[in-house]
C-alpha cells in the first residue's frame, strides 16, 4: 500500500464519484480505479460499490475512510511541523469559530496577524461549539474559538478571556458619550437584538428577566451585520462586545457604552486546542497574538 492510494481513496470518499475525484486529482478515472483496486487487494476486502449515482462505501470502506482521513491529516500536520523548522515562512492554520459574534471578534485579529505574516494561509469555518470541538478531536482544526460554550471534555482550553456586552450606539446618538446606560434607560430606546436562536439573546433575556423588565425590540435578526448597520444608521441601539465593533468605534462611527451598575452580560471566549496534538509554529503564534490583541484578563490552562 502506498500513500498515493490513500490520497486517491480520500478524494473519492469526498466526491463520491470516480470522475470527479479524477478531475480534482488531475488524473484519469482509470488511475483512481486502479489505486482503489490496490487498496482492496491490500486489505482483502471490497471497499466501494459502484451504483448509477456514483460510488457507495461498504462497511470496510467506511471504516477505512474514517481512519484514512485522520491519518492523512496527521501526516499533513507532521509536514507542517517539519516546515516549522524554517520559521514562519509558510503553512496554514485551520480555525473553527463558534457563531457570528466570535467571527466578528476573530476577523480583525486574523487581518492584523496576516499583515505581519503574509506567507501564512488561514482556513476559517463558522460553526456551532460542538462542531468546533469535534473538528479539534478529529484533527480537522488547529484552534477552536467558542462563545457561550458549556464545559467541554477532550479539549484543552489554552486561553479563556471574559468579555462584556456593551450598549452599542451611533456616535451621533445623544447617549453616545454617556459613562454608562442603565437597563431601565435601555428599555426606552429602540432596540435591535439577535433572534432567540442565539445563546447571546437568551442571556440578554435572562438579564432583563432578573430585573423584572420585558424589552420589546424594534428589530430582531439573525444577522450581526444587520444589527451593526441598523445602529450605524441611527435606527436602533444594540448589545454587543466592544471587540466586535472595534473598527467602527476607532473610526468614530459607533460608541460602546457600559451597562450601569455592573449588570452587563459577561461571558468567556474560550480558545481551545487539542490536548494531544502539538501546535504548529503558525498556530502557536496566532494563539499568542489573539491573547495580546484582546488585551483583557485571561487564564491559561
Amino acid at each position: 500500500m502506498n500513500l498515493r492510494a490513500l490520497l486517491y481513496f480520500d478524494e473519492l470518499v469526498r466526491t463520491s464519484s470516480m470522475r470527479a475525484a479524477a478531475e480534482n486529482l488531475n488524473v484519469a478515472p482509470t488511475a483512481v480505479s486502479r489505486q482503489i483496486e490496490n487498496l482492496e487487494e491490500y486489505f482483502g476486502a471490497q471497499l466501494v460499490e459502484r451504483t448509477n449515482r456514483g460510488i457507495r462505501l461498504t462497511a470496510a470502506g467506511r471504516l477505512l475512510a474514517e481512519r484514512a482521513g485522520k491519518t492523512l491529516r496527521e501526516l499533513d500536520h507532521v509536514h507542517q511541523l517539519i516546515e516549522d523548522l524554517k520559521g514562519l515562512q509558510g503553512g496554514k492554520v485551520v480555525l473553527y469559530a463558534n457563531g457570528a459574534t466570535v467571527a466578528n471578534v476573530i476577523a480583525p485579529v486574523l487581518a492584523d496577524f496576516s499583515l505581519r505574516h503574509p506567507r501564512l494561509r488561514f482556513e476559517v469555518t463558522i460553526s456551532s461549539a460542538r462542531e468546533a470541538i469535534e473538528a479539534l478531536a478529529a484533527g480537522e482544526a488547529d484552534i477552536a474559538v467558542t462563545l457561550f460554550a458549556p464545559p467541554l471534555a477532550g479539549v484543552k482550553v489554552r486561553l479563556s478571556s471574559e468579555v462584556a456586552y456593551d450598549v452599542i450606539l451611533s456616535r451621533q446618538h445623544p447617549l453616545s458619550k454617556a459613562k454608562e446606560i442603565s437597563l431601565t434607560e435601555l428599555m426606552e430606546l429602540p432596540l435591535a437584538l439577535p433572534d432567540r436562536g442565539f445563546a447571546a439573546r437568551q442571556t440578554i433575556d435572562d438579564l432583563f428577566d432578573r430585573e423584572k423588565l420585558a424589552p420589546d425590540p424594534l428589530f430582531v435578526t439573525s444577522s450581526l451585520d444587520m444589527l451593526k448597520e441598523l445602529v450605524l444608521r441611527g435606527a436602533a441601539v444594540t448589545l454587543l462586545p466592544e471587540l466586535s465593533v472595534r473598527r467602527e468605534v476607532e473610526a468614530g462611527l459607533l460608541s460602546a457604552v457600559p451597562v450601569a451598575e455592573g449588570k452587563a452580560i459577561r461571558t468567556a471566549i474560550d480558545l481551545c486546542v487539542s490536548p494531544d496534538r502539538q501546535l504548529t509554529a503558525a498556530a502557536k503564534a496566532l494563539v499568542e497574538f489573539i491573547e495580546s490583541y484582546m488585551g483583557i484578563p485571561n487564564t491559561h490552562r
